[in-house]
């Protein structure tokens, strides 16, 4: 099911089943419906390289071919189960926006580090900038990455002596060493 978006997205079929926009009262039925939410919601952003979810604003919420929209007490749901599942995180206070969270930092750090490996960065340094930018993470699963999860990722394998970090003049230019 394709819809009208600026990407070339895939919508799962089960965007386009009416019962979707609605939330289920049975909990197991619920509990799924909230994963394929959550799925969908990490998918979408991913392809898109959208980095935050703005609650009153998303496009997920309505489903034009079939004339069905979420109302807004189930995209609050919707947002706390996945904010509550990890997959994201509240800019705000007033819980207005997410951001998005392609992968959670543990799985981010080994995507990074198998990205050393392949690309021959083992016992070389790297800048912020081109981990998330660069020429040679075109492809990569952190490609345009959220700097702040880039960061989180970073200070794991940084924890396991897997990486050193080096402060720069910018953010930026911050620099990293792989072992």
């Amino acid at each position: 099911v394709k819809q009208a978006k600026m990407s070339d997205f895939e919508f799962p079929e089960y965007y386009s089943f009416p019962p979707f926009f609605t939330i289920q009262p049975v909990s197991a039925t619920r509990q799924k419906q909230l994963a394929l939410w959550r799925d969908l919601i990490l998918k979408y952003h991913t392809a898109n390289k959208e980095k935050t979810l703005v609650v009153h604003d998303c496009t997920l919420w309505k489903n034009e071919g079939i004339q069905r929209e979420l109302n807004r007490d189930n995209v609050r749901l919707i947002c706390e189960d996945f904010v509550n599942n990890g997959n994201g995180e509240w800019e705000d206070e007033a819980k207005t926006r997410i951001r998005i969270m392609w992968k959670k930092p543990e799985e981010l750090a080994g995507d990074l580090l198998a990205w050393a490996d392949r690309s021959g960065f083992k016992g070389q340094v790297c800048t912020l900038y081109e981990l998330s930018s660069g020429e040679d993470s075109e492809g990569a699963s952190f490609e345009g990455a959220d700097e702040e999860l880039i960061r989180r990722a970073l200070a794991i394998l940084e924890e396991r002596g897997q990486v050193a970090i080096f402060k720069g003049d910018t953010s930026e230019e911050d620099g990293v060493k792989f072992f």
